[in-house]
């Protein structure tokens, strides 16, 4: 009988063998979760960066400045030599030593009426704007393709993205800033106070940051506010009156803003003129303003609150028409002297000046609405209330002789005429009649209309 085989050297080697298998195994699947692993966290950091270069962050608040980084900017159709083509064109002078203007928030409204009187002129325009949501943006959008039509370029971008400012005036060497842009109104600073201190200050410490380190530094006219006066009870309102008693957020930002440019003027050199606006209205004005939706609520029967003061005294204004607003804005433009600073450094004592633009004839918020009332042919609803403790004040008065003096600021719009204009521009724009139109027409209709027999 044969000998059996060695069972035993066979399972061993058996054995053997399928440990060297679960080993590569073992190894081989290791491998494949770290490449599994890498891959996935290449992807993350990809969709990570994209996220964070294309999408604002999250707020609680409704209104968040839309931001663009310079990647995100040279990367999109709004980058390369094609956007800066589009921006040299837009920021040069058609006229024999006209400027070159950069103007921020180009399409609210005081900045595209600007930029339109600007460039109507031959002066080069370039506007600036975030186009956030405090109001209604297809009204800013609006503006912008009436700015287009007349090639005005808008760059989308926000104040505090420094490298896109450090951009435009690398590609374009501004002889002027009109800076415009800011959060506006002085309720909504109770529900949103970061969107001022963002807007209102850093934005507009982020622009003349760029402005002194330019070569050559560019003249900046800004536009504070008729705010700043806060509890003055001397009126008319002068630049010689105290503005340390800022009765809002809003105020306290503008005010801040004028120390600001006192600072950067006197480091920097940069020559710099502020501008407190006075009430400004008419076409293509902010929706938040009282004029405005006084006439959305009236043309559409809701009520409207009118506010008295605590002593019973009508609350009133010093209403500035938009054209004379302008006009003022251009005079600021073209008695600014240069800066005397290069490369962020002061060579001189520079100019530095601070204007009301108002319309000297301040008028009660009843009579506007009687105004708006008999425009409209329709009758409002008024809830006269006690005005609330949220910052606004009761009497505004410009005093605008230095205005005068300086540039030959005159305004020549009263509240009835102006109105008259910023409604015509209010029907047609939002497709609405008011009501005697209306009725007007009706009447011609059936009177022209021949008579049925029986």
């Amino acid at each position: 009988m044969a000998p059996a085989a060695d069972s035993s050297k066979t399972a061993k080697l058996e054995r053997y063998n399928s440990y060297i298998r679960r080993v590569n195994s073992t190894k081989l699947l290791n491998a494949s979760s770290k490449l599994l692993f890498r891959a996935t966290l290449l992807i993350a950091l990809v969709l990570v960066l994209f996220f964070t270069l294309n999408y604002p962050p999250l707020s609680s608040d409704h209104v968040v400045p839309h931001r663009r980084s310079f990647l995100s900017t040279a990367f999109s159709s709004a980058g390369g030599a094609a956007w800066e083509k589009q921006v040299r064109h837009s920021s040069t002078p058609r006229r024999p030593n006209g400027l070159s203007v950069l103007v921020t928030g180009a399409a609210g409204f005081v900045g595209s009426h600007c930029s339109l009187a600007l460039k109507k002129r031959g002066d080069g325009v370039l506007g600036l704007d975030n186009f956030n949501d405090y109001y209604d943006p297809s009204l800013k959008r609006a503006r912008q393709a009436l700015l287009q039509k007349h090639q005005i370029f808008i760059v989308e971008g926000d104040l505090n993205d420094s490298p896109l400012l450090t951009k435009l005036f690398d590609v374009v060497p501004f002889t002027h800033v009109l800076h415009l842009a800011a959060q506006a109104g002085v309720r909504y600073a109770m529900q949103n106070p970061q969107s001022y201190v963002a807007s209102n200050i850093a934005g507009f410490v982020s622009l003349l940051e760029v402005s002194k380190n330019a070569n050559p530094q560019p003249a900046v006219v800004w536009a504070s506010s008729s705010s700043v006066y806060g509890l003055n009870t001397e009126n008319p309102f002068s630049e010689l009156h105290r503005t340390d008693r800022p009765a809002s957020l809003y105020a306290a930002t503008k005010k801040a803003g004028e120390e600001i440019a006192h600072t950067y003027n006197h480091i920097y050199g940069l020559s710099l003129t502020g501008l407190r606006f006075f009430t400004v209205y008419g076409p293509w004005g902010r929706p938040d303003m009282a004029y405005f939706f006084f006439t959305k609520d009236i043309l559409q029967g809701k009520p409207i609150d009118v506010y008295r003061t605590h002593d019973e005294r009508d609350v009133a204004r010093d209403f500035t028409y938009i054209d004379d607003v302008v006009r003022g804005c251009l005079g600021a433009l073209d008695t600014a002297e240069k800066s005397t600073g290069s490369g962020g450094r002061k060579k001189a004592p520079a100019q530095l000046r601070v204007y009301n633009l108002g319309n000297t004839s301040p008028v009660p918020v009843g009579r506007l609405v009687a105004i708006l009332e008999s425009l409209l042919g329709t009758k409002a609803k008024r809830h006269v209330i006690t005005m609330p403790r949220n910052g606004d004040v009761p009497f505004t008065h410009a005093n605008v002789s230095l205005a005068w003096r300086d540039f030959g600021y005159k305004p020549t719009t009263d509240l009835a005429t102006g109105l008259r204009k910023f409604v015509k521009w209010y029907v047609g724009y939002y497709g609405v009649q008011p009501r005697a139109k209306k009725e007007a027409r009706l009447s011609a209709t059936s009177t022209d209309r021949p008579e049925e027999s029986d």
